[in-house]
């Protein structure tokens, strides 16, 4: 394979590379590079938004490059203060020591155990006293420290930034040095951390690294990003059977994304699919693909079929769950909007959401489809919503 079969593949899905002659040079030396990602354990379980990135690191592995797994449990004490309007509470070590156990079973659903280097940033931290820590503070100022989007924000309103938090940029561009990174890999959200190690590998005599960023995944809404808290996600610990659903219930359009970046297929493939689509192919079938491939990666594929045969099975049918969840809510003036339920409901992930549903002809009450965006339940009244074709709760408004 050449560099430039290379860089077309490093370049799938991809944000931004700085700089990409750099890295066009770094390619065509040959040598292998150290190519680095971070991760704070903070949550123990990881989501598909996650693997964003850690399918990246496997096409670098798969080029033969050299890949280099963090766990920040050092800087996961700290909290990453990135698009955070108030200081975050830090983790216990107990939850690093937990969470980070978790990520290290979980990662190997994707990377090569065998060629993956799994670091800890407090194997260095640890070491380090008080007097380095002040030597590589003074590697940056307060100034570029303010230029931060989330940190000039702050300031500017008078809200609170704590000394602890303009140390993690530092100690996560610290992290680049001590591993030596020719590549650093990052979501689009930490593009100025990853910048402060390139500026701080300068400072320490190295070759600053390459920044590439990626996208944050949106999750099933397909508007706001991948994330637990707004119930948008799929776990990849999660049941086949949950996956599939969750998958299936993405939108046309949205699934293109998934493919570029959760897909190992060719790009030249996910093309023809588009067109086959174009010429009269069911969306629904080329779903079942991508569904069908990320089910096997992180179960198997017998399981991924079997997920496949129980979704038509239950859903194509127009069958709904034997259980569903019983939801009371309560109504203000003795009804409740349509778009307030169904986000009340968590059949949405807000009433923007929901009204855009309801447009799309998403939305069903008993099995009768809704399109009155204005509608108003009314209390003493019990039914079955559906949102999609997976989404169901039996809604007791009181």
């Amino acid at each position: 394979m050449t560099s430039s079969d290379a860089l077309s593949i490093i370049k799938r899905g991809t944000e931004e590379i700085l700089l990409e002659d750099d890295l066009k040079k770094r390619l065509e030396s040959g040598k292998p590079l150290r190519v680095k990602a971070g991760f704070d354990p903070t949550a123990p379980d990881l989501h598909l938004g996650h693997t964003v990135l850690i399918n990246k690191l496997r096409q670098f592995q798969d080029l033969g490059h050299e890949v280099m797994f963090l766990i920040g449990d050092f800087t996961g004490m700290i909290g990453d203060p990135t698009g955070k309007s108030a200081t975050r509470p830090p983790l216990t070590r107990d939850d690093v020591i937990e969470n980070a156990r978790t990520y290290e079973q979980q990662i190997f659903k994707i990377l090569d155990p065998e060629k993956t280097l799994v670091m800890f940033n407090s194997s260095w931290m640890n070491e380090m006293n008080a007097a380095d820590l002040i030597g590589l503070a003074a590697k940056h100022t307060v100034a570029r420290m303010l230029e931060r989007d989330d940190f000039n924000k702050r300031y500017a309103s008078g809200q609170g930034i704590s000394i602890h938090e303009f140390l993690y940029p530092l100690i996560q561009g610290y992290d680049s040095v001590a591993m030596k990174a020719d590549v650093e890999l990052g979501g689009t959200d930490q593009k100025f951390n990853l910048l402060v190690g390139r500026q701080l590998q300068e400072s320490y005599g190295q070759k600053p690294q390459v920044v590439l960023t990626m996208p944050i995944l949106e999750g099933l809404d397909g508007v706001q990003k991948m994330s637990k808290s707004l119930n948008n996600y799929i776990g990849i610990s999660e049941a086949p059977d949950e996956m599939f659903g969750k998958i299936m219930s993405i939108s046309d359009d949205l699934m293109w994304r998934y493919f570029e970046l959760l897909s190992f297929r060719p790009m030249a493939e996910i093309e023809q699919f588009k067109q086959d689509i174009e010429a009269g192919s069911n969306p629904r079938d080329t779903k079942f693909l991508l569904a069908e491939e990320i089910i096997t990666r992180f179960h198997n594929k017998a399981s991924a079929q079997k997920a496949q045969e129980n979704f038509i099975a239950r859903f194509q049918k127009g069958a709904m769950p034997d259980e569903m969840p019983l939801v009371e809510l309560k109504a203000k003036d003795g009804a409740m909007p349509i778009a307030n339920l169904l986000k009340e409901a968590s059949l949405t992930a807000s009433t923007s959401d929901a009204m855009r549903m309801i447009q799309q002809g998403a939305v069903k009450i008993d099995g009768e489809r809704v399109d009155d965006k204005s509608l108003r339940i009314e209390s003493g009244t019990e039914h079955v919503y559906q949102v999609g074709k997976r989404k169901f709760a039996r809604v007791s408004v009181i």
